[in-house]
């Protein structure tokens, strides 16, 4: 009974994005997540926000898979994950909401603007790493070099976004090259040929690999851009709320500095709500991080299952409990020795420790179809005719030494 309740159904059972599944299903959770938003800041609510979460978790599961937004194109299936990713954290960022004893407050407002409760609890719905509020004061924030006037900033970003989209699409199609076939259906494939032998499959398998990071790194990067021009420009807010996301994340000399600060850090609360805490305060540092790395593989499990119910969970939750044991490592290395990693050693164990254990995780996507998934600026590549020259010929080449 439960896992009927609980099932997730194929895009081809559910509703149609329409005026009627807008108001029945999509906006009523967003308008219960608001609330408990301007409740969390309000003292003496805590009874009713623990009291509404059960009610908001069935409402955004519901919303999450009974709606369909690709309008049936299967091609536009990441529009039903990127919802269904927003429900998730509606859950989780409201189930700590609903805990919290004192209520969250806000310290840094747009230069001009006038405290208000309405505007305060609209910034706390939309600003995931909590800038400018209490909670978030021990968080760190990579340097900021773009431009200060909201005119030349505005620019920037928006000329950031078109950048790192193009960037996205030509290294979507490389990855598509290397099966041209079977990575542009939904149904998906593995990344790992078996019909070769392991050393050059596992070459192949890692060349996927490090072109589906620059895939995610620029695809996040633009849609990162994209949030903040709306933000800026729509509802006025100062650039200073939109610190950068990533701070130049292939310049990582260790594991922790990669995933503890160089990648974004957009769910780092989510992550820590629902794997991090619960395990830190049973295991220590040890338990937090695998707790952490653990609730990322739930989180990014939620995109497989958008994608296809059929792909086993443990890959993702493999892959990212993998990252946690390279992190404990370097913390059992520095407490043994007295030296951090850091160095051309340290970008070497990096590097390696991500490309081998994140092929697993790319290696889900793949088979669940994700890299059949596209965008309206993937057609209009100029790089494609070139980009797929080039991974044929690399991927022949391969074969040609395979055989």
């Amino acid at each position: 009974m439960l896992t009927d309740v609980l099932r997730v159904p194929p895009v081809s059972e559910r509703l149609l994005l329409n005026t009627y599944t807008l108001f029945a299903y999509v906006l009523p959770p967003c308008f219960s997540y608001y609330a408990v938003a301007l409740l969390v800041i309000l003292p003496g609510t805590r009874v009713l926000r623990i009291a509404l979460w059960p009610l908001i978790a069935l409402l955004a599961f519901r919303a999450a898979v009974s709606v369909d937004f690709t309008g049936g194109d299967p091609i536009l299936v990441y529009l039903n994950i990127n919802f269904a990713l927003i429900m998730f954290c509606i859950v989780v960022r409201t189930l700590e909401w609903s805990f919290l004893k004192d209520p969250l407050k806000r310290y840094v407002r747009p230069t001009g603007s006038s405290p208000s409760v309405l505007m305060d609890t609209l910034d706390l719905s939309t600003n995931i790493r909590g800038v400018g509020w209490n909670w978030s004061k021990s968080l760190r924030f990579p340097p900021d070099t773009r431009p200060t006037s909201c005119i030349w900033f505005t620019a920037y970003t928006l000329l950031s976004a078109l950048f790192h989209s193009v960037i996205c699409d030509t290294f979507h199609v490389a990855v598509r090259g290397f099966s041209p076939k079977t990575f542009i259906i939904p149904s998906g494939d593995t990344i790992f040929d078996s019909t070769m032998p392991p050393l050059t499959r596992y070459v192949r398998s890692s060349a996927i690999t490090a072109l589906m990071a620059v895939v995610i790194y620029s695809s996040l990067q633009m849609m990162y851009d994209m949030a903040t021009i709306v933000g800026v420009t729509v509802f006025q807010q100062d650039p200073a709320q939109w610190p950068p996301a990533f701070d130049k994340p292939w310049k990582a000399d260790s594991l922790r500095d990669f995933w503890g600060y160089r990648w974004h850090q957009l769910f780092r609360r989510t992550f820590a709500v629902l794997g991090g805490w619960p395990l830190g305060s049973v295991f220590g540092h040890a338990g937090y991080v695998l707790g952490s790395f653990l609730g990322s593989g739930i989180f990014h499990n939620v995109v497989l299952l958008m994608l296809n119910q059929d792909v086993e969970w443990w890959c993702m939750l493999f892959s990212f409990g993998m990252m946690a044991v390279g992190v404990i490592l370097e913390r059992v290395f520095t407490r043994m020795t007295g030296r951090r990693v850091g160095g051309w050693i340290g970008r070497l164990w990096t590097m390696a420790w991500l490309l081998l254990w994140g092929s697993f995780m790319v290696d889900g996507f793949g088979r669940a179809g994700m890299f059949a998934s596209s965008n309206v600026f993937d057609t209009a590549s100029p790089a494609q005719g070139t980009v797929d020259h080039y991974v044929t010929a690399f991927d022949g080449w391969l074969r040609k030494c395979a055989s």
